[in-house]
């Protein structure tokens, strides 16, 4: 079987497990991008280079036409935890 077949297959018994209330589960809150730059005191324009996108496409986060998912959310979270360690791993000449 190739590994593909073999990733999907583990992935449907964990999937399996989890609904029978077995093994790990990983939940995360949701995060709100508007909620998160509010925290750090920030601007969209200078929240949406923290992000590695543009503007634009920051304000459609904020305005509901796009879902944040995946690693954008990981970085959200950590912008929101710690934003001064995320601009100096950024952009280290500005510190």
């Amino acid at each position: 079987m190739s590994t593909v077949a073999d990733d999907l297959i583990q992935s449907l018994n964990e999937a399996i497990a989890h609904a029978k209330g077995e093994g790990p589960a990983i939940l995360h809150t949701p995060v709100t991008p508007r909620d998160v730059r509010k925290q750090a005191n920030l601007t969209q324009a200078q929240m949406a280079p923290l992000m590695g996108m543009s503007l634009s496409g920051y304000r459609k986060w904020e305005q509901g036409s796009r879902q944040v998912s995946g690693p954008a959310a990981t970085l959200l979270r950590v912008i929101q935890a710690e934003p001064e360690a995320v601009r100096r791993a950024l952009f280290p000449a500005a510190s």
